[in-house]
């Protein structure tokens, strides 16, 4: 409790998008601020150096159709003020802005170029632009501060147009968060039902495509949990049936042995019953914490170097005379050469006998069971077949499903536990390798099991989650 009341409460999806977008947009004003101004103040010197050039070229084509002469003009510029210079052919310049007029513009006007350069004017930055004319020109300057102060106006318009423009940025962000944060809100609210064990819930689609498909997964994780957590109550009901009915039995055999009501003569039957019940007990609950140790993350495995045609050689040995005694014959089929596979040779060798039993359990008399073992391109295929009543094209999907086949075929054909050949999947699967059912020549069904050659098991822990 105190780490939860201790741990800052995250920000919210719709605050952290309001504060992206305004950012965003503080940047971009920013950015278009510097460079609006940069290109005002460009445009504003640009024309200041168009209007001083048009300026000097009229004082110039003025003097030229007239008897005024050029050396004469400074008694005229008095009245336009300090911002032009007369510079005479000798290279004597006059005129209230001399001082902003150095000896390198005169010898460029003295030469007939047109000058266009920046100077100083009254200790303040200026441009300057020189017409030359009969040997000298006329040289026209201008402060920047005064280009800038003319600007001021629109400079000022400017900022504020992009102030709007960053405030209904702002808006539409926070416009945005809402539409996005709204839908992830009830998005979230949803995903809490299903914490709390509510199914069915309902999710509405989304207009956002990346929302939507987090609608979809939350949709899908619905009728996953419903679907998982109804198969984990029909195997609860199964398991209970499955203990109850040996339960049953034996609690009402030790009731009649505890009353004095069963004749001698027939202990020793009511004997062999109690022993059957209690061995068809101890193998289902021997099933259930096998399966349990399989889901486990510590279940060991020790791979190691074997040939796989012993194993097979083995189990069917083993088998032979529980297949006799019922009448099944028992065939392997075996390669010539070694079936060398590095791999936990107890847990295949149990994966064997279990769909060894399986096999038996609906094999008629007379029919055979076949183990056979081959090499298939860097892999050792392992298969169990049998001439039972075999599988249907829908079986092969479902036959791995905890008591699927069994609730199929409880009615039909003699059945087991229903926890066999899931108990085999996984085995299968911490070794490595794959597991899949089909129809065997023989009529019946084949459960073929593939094994890498050289396994990669590197530890005696594999968990699950790696397979």
């Amino acid at each position: 409790m105190a780490e939860r009341r201790g741990r800052r409460r995250p920000a919210s999806l719709t605050g952290r998008i309001v504060l992206v977008t305004f950012a965003v947009a503080l940047i971009a004003v920013l950015v278009t601020a510097v460079v609006s101004v940069q290109v005002v103040q460009s445009v504003a010197e640009s024309q200041a150096r168009q209007q001083l050039k048009a300026q000097a070229t009229a004082l110039v084509a003025d003097a030229a159709t007239t008897s005024t002469r050029l050396d004469r003009l400074t008694e005229r510029l008095a009245v336009l003020g300090d911002r032009f210079a007369v510079v005479a052919a000798d290279g004597t310049v006059s005129g209230p802005a001399r001082s902003s007029v150095d000896q390198e513009v005169v010898r460029e006007l003295q030469q007939g170029r047109t000058v266009s350069t920046t100077t100083t004017l009254g200790g303040k930055d200026a441009v300057l632009v020189g017409i030359p004319s009969a040997g000298g020109g006329v040289v026209g300057v201008r402060r920047v501060a005064d280009i800038a102060a003319g600007n001021a106006e629109l400079i000022r318009w400017i900022i504020v147009a992009l102030a709007i423009g960053l405030a209904v940025a702002t808006v539409a962000g926070a416009l945005l968060a809402r539409r996005l944060g709204r839908p992830m809100s009830r998005l979230a609210a949803g995903a809490g039902e299903l914490a709390r064990g509510h199914r069915g819930v309902v999710i509405a689609d989304q207009r956002v495509a990346e929302i939507d498909e987090v609608a979809q997964a939350l949709r899908t994780l619905d009728a996953a949990l419903s679907a998982s957590e109804e198969r984990q109550r029909e195997f609860l009901l199964s398991v209970s049936h499955e203990i109850r009915t040996p339960l049953t039995a034996i609690r009402g055999y030790a009731e009649a042995l505890a009353d004095g009501v069963v004749p001698p003569g027939e202990m020793a039957r009511i004997g062999a019953v109690l022993t059957a019940e209690s061995e068809r007990l101890r193998r289902f609950v021997d099933d259930l914490l096998e399966l349990a140790r399989l889901e486990a993350d510590d279940f060991a495995i020790d791979p190691q170097r074997f040939d796989a045609r012993a194993t097979v050689e083995r189990a069917a040995q083993a088998w032979a005379a529980a297949c006799a005694r019922v009448g099944v014959e028992v065939r392997v089929e075996l390669p010539g050469e070694e079936l060398p596979v590095v791999t936990d040779e107890m847990r295949l060798r149990q994966v064997v006998d279990g769909l060894v039993e399986n096999a038996l359990r609906v094999t008629p008399s007379g029919a055979p069971i076949v183990l056979g073992a081959r090499s298939d391109g860097g892999n050792v295929v392992l298969e169990v077949r049998d001439g039972g009543p075999g599988l249907e094209a829908d079986d092969a999907e479902v036959a791995f499903e905890r008591g699927a086949l069994r609730d199929r075929y409880r009615d039909v054909r003699p059945v087991g536990t229903g926890l066999g050949l899931s108990i085999a999947r996984r085995l299968v699967l911490r070794l490595g390798g794959t597991i899949a059912a089909g129809v065997a020549p023989e009529g019946g069904a084949v459960f073929r099991v593939t094994v890498p050659e050289e396994a990669p098991l590197r530890s005696s822990n594999i968990p699950l989650a790696q397979r």
